[in-house]
């Protein structure tokens, strides 16, 4: 497991799956904004990409976020879009809703940080994020990325485009964490 100050990502426990998709998938509204597609019904037990873990795909990496006090589960994150020859990758977190607001974003994106740059040692990072989504925003900053762009009127999210915010992280401006 990686650790961070609160959070610490771990391998997808397949019963972790029932709850990541009754908290975040099912709920339409979240699953339009976190997305790049068009939400559509899961039915139970059926076999979900977004939620399932492949570990034979070399491009992405996918965690279970969990509480360290408790070793509760607390949402998923995911390296992806990974790209060895230019040695660049995506950032992408979901928290479940009753886990939002007590600061774990910032450290799952520090603990990614660390996994991508320490770990698979790339030379950049990046995340994209809906322009009103001021958690994303500032769990990003916090962490050094810098607003690189805004890709105008670009997701489709409930009946209107919404404009999405372009940050990115490079290695040499990185400043770990020395508690992950």
């Amino acid at each position: 497991m990686l650790r961070g100050n609160k959070i610490g990502l771990r391998a997808r426990h397949e019963d972790d799956i029932p709850v990541l998709r009754t908290e975040l998938y099912d709920d339409v509204v979240n699953s339009s904004r976190a997305e790049a597609g068009p939400w559509r019904p899961i039915a139970p037990g059926s076999k979900d990409s977004r939620l399932g873990v492949d570990d034979t795909d070399e491009g992405s990496v996918r965690f279970s976020v969990v509480e360290l006090a408790e070793g509760t589960l607390v949402g998923t994150a995911t390296l992806w879009g990974i790209d060895n020859h230019n040695r660049c990758a995506h950032i992408g977190l979901g928290l479940l809703p009753s886990c939002r607001g007590k600061g774990y974003g910032t450290d799952v994106v520090a603990t990614l940080c660390h996994y991508g740059f320490a770990v698979r040692g790339l030379h950049r990072l990046q995340i994209e994020t809906l322009s009103d989504n001021a958690a994303m925003l500032r769990s990003a900053e916090r962490n050094g990325f810098v607003r690189e762009g805004v890709l105008r009127s670009s997701a489709w999210v409930m009946g209107e485009y919404l404009d999405e915010v372009l940050l990115g992280l490079l290695a040499r401006d990185w400043k770990a964490d020395p508690k992950v």
